[in-house]
């Protein structure tokens, strides 16, 4: 846990983090590489490519289905995209606990921000058909700005949408790239311990703290606050 910090908002990333959305985007891919007349990868493969960005997963899934000479990176995305605007919320969910803290943070006077590297138009219609984004101040996608996590770049701007000192702010997310994001920045990094990466435990990914459910995070934001106002 961070010690002596004062949290007044909370920068929370997306997939594997607030939505299990492996689901829609493995039968995406699948259905594109069903399209170039190959066999869909397993599941678990195209899930450990998630969290780098669109681009990042269609290469890595045309490499590892041998087919990356043959297909266009910008044509394969374009197809991706296609069937991933159709599969988008439709197979995935929302983690248990995910609803309640974010109602939590809210009542107790927390800001919120989605910091993902999904596309604007696949995030904001995924935040608005589970209902996520009743609860979250500011949305900061992969193409926002020229850069995505793990660039400090989209955190510092979520800070400044939210109007809160980064001093003042802490990172939820579940890979690796959230905790390099969040090092870079300056934040402190809490890692959900259910999404995609976080089995890997608190030191494997050297963030600050592993929680275990959403639920969790307002009670331990507040005790931070209270030690802080305490000295």
């Amino acid at each position: 846990m961070v010690a002596g910090c004062r949290f007044d908002a909370v920068l929370i990333d997306l997939d594997g983090t607030m939505v299990d959305t492996a689901p829609d985007i493995v039968a995406a891919v699948s259905r594109m590489l069903e399209d170039f007349g190959t066999t869909p990868l397993p599941f678990d493969k195209v899930t450990g490519f998630i969290g780098n960005g669109v681009r990042n997963l269609v290469r890595r899934s045309l490499e590892t289905a041998g087919i990356d000479q043959r297909f266009d990176i910008e044509q394969a995305q374009r197809v991706f995209e296609q069937h991933y605007a159709d599969t988008n919320g439709q197979l995935g969910r929302v983690f248990p606990g995910v609803r309640a803290g974010l109602r939590e943070l809210r009542e107790r006077g927390y800001r919120s921000a989605c910091v993902t590297n999904k596309p604007q138009a696949l995030a904001a219609s995924l935040l608005a058909r589970t209902g996520l984004a009743d609860y979250l101040d500011v949305l900061v996608a992969g193409d926002t700005l020229a850069s995505m996590k793990p660039s400090p770049e989209p955190l510092w701007h979520a800070c400044r949408l939210l109007d809160v000192d980064p001093g003042h702010c802490a990172l939820v997310g579940d890979s690796p790239v959230d905790v390099a994001a969040a090092r870079a920045a300056g934040l402190p990094v809490f890692i959900v311990s259910y999404g995609y990466a976080g089995q890997g435990g608190a030191e494997a990914l050297r963030c600050d703290a592993l929680i275990d459910s959403f639920e969790a995070l307002p009670a331990i934001l507040a005790q931070e606050r209270d030690l802080t106002d305490a000295k």
